[in-house]
C-alpha cells in the first residue's frame, strides 16, 4: 500500500513507503538563542515573530509524532565553552553585528553549550528518550553522529522542521539529500529572520523536479499521519 503526503513538486516520499519505522521527525535548532528574548537573533535586532511563528505548528506535529511513537530528533547549534570548535571567521562575523558568539548576553554566553540561551525552548523541549544532536555548524550532519543514528534505526525518510529555513534547515536538507535520505520540509513549521529568504529557500527545494526533496504544509503531513495510525 502506498502512503504519501500531498506535497510539491511530487507526492512524498517518492516510493510511497512511509511508516513510523522508516520515518523521523527532525526539529532543528528551536533554541532560545534563535527564537527567544535575549538570545542571539534578538541581539542581532531581527523580528522574533518570524522565528517564533513555527512554534505552534511544530508543537502539533510533535504531539502527533509522540502519539505514534515515531522517532524524533532535536538539534542544537552551539560551541564548546573554550570555543575550540568555533571557526575564527564565524566568530568575527557575529561580532560585526553586535552578537559575538561566546560573548556574554542576557541569556548567558551566546551560542555556548550549557548556557540558558543555547537550550531548546520549553514549548518544544525533548522528552526522555528523544535524541538530541549537538552540532557546531549549520548542518545537522557535520561533525555529529546523526547519520550513524539514522542508519542504525533504519530511517530513510526525514520530516524537516525548525529554524532557520534558509540556513540550518536548508543546509541539513542538502546534507541529507546527498546521503540518500528522502526529505520533506514542512513550510509552516519553519521560519527565517527574513520572510523573503524563507520563501526563497522553500522555492529552491521544488526546482528541478524536487532537487532536494519536497515541500508540504503541516496540515497535509498530519492528514497523512492520521492514515497510518
Amino acid at each position: 500500500m502506498s502512503t504519501t503526503v500531498n506535497s510539491q513538486p511530487y507526492l512524498w516520499p517518492f516510493d510511497g513507503q512511509l511508516n513510523t519505522q522508516n520515518t523521523a521527525l527532525v526539529i532543528i535548532d528551536m533554541q532560545t538563542d534563535f527564537c527567544g528574548k535575549g538570545g542571539y537573533v534578538d541581539a542581532m535586532g531581527y523580528d522574533l515573530s518570524l522565528t517564533q511563528a513555527p512554534i505552534k505548528p511544530i508543537r502539533k506535529l510533535l504531539e502527533k509524532a509522540r502519539s505514534m511513537r515515531m522517532p524524533i530528533i532535536h538539534t542544537r547549534e552551539g560551541h564548546r565553552a573554550d570555543l575550540s570548535d568555533l571557526p575564527k571567521n564565524k566568530r568575527w562575523r557575529s561580532q560585526q553585528i553586535g552578537a559575538g558568539i561566546g560573548d556574554a548576553g542576557p541569556m548567558g554566553r551566546i551560542l555556548v553549550r550549557g548556557q540558558p540561551g543555547w537550550d531548546i525552548i520549553e514549548q518544544l523541549y525533548p522528552m526522555k528518550g528523544e535524541i538530541i544532536i549537538d552540532k557546531p555548524g549549520k548542518g545537522s550532519f557535520y561533525a555529529t553522529d546523526l547519520d550513524m543514528i539514522l542508519r542504525q534505526q533504519g530511517i530513510r525518510n526525514l520530516i524537516l522542521t525548525g529554524i532557520t529555513t534558509d540556513v540550518c534547515v536548508s543546509t541539513t536538507m542538502r546534507e541529507a539529500n546527498d546521503r540518500g535520505y528522502e526529505c520533506v520540509v514542512v513550510s509552516d513549521c519553519c521560519g527565517a529572520t527574513d520572510n523573503a529568504n524563507h520563501l526563497a529557500a522553500l522555492h529552491m527545494v521544488t526546482m528541478q523536479g524536487g532537487v532536494f526533496g519536497a515541500v508540504a504544509d503541516s496540515k497535509s503531513v498530519l492528514t497523512t499521519l492520521d492514515q497510518i495510525t
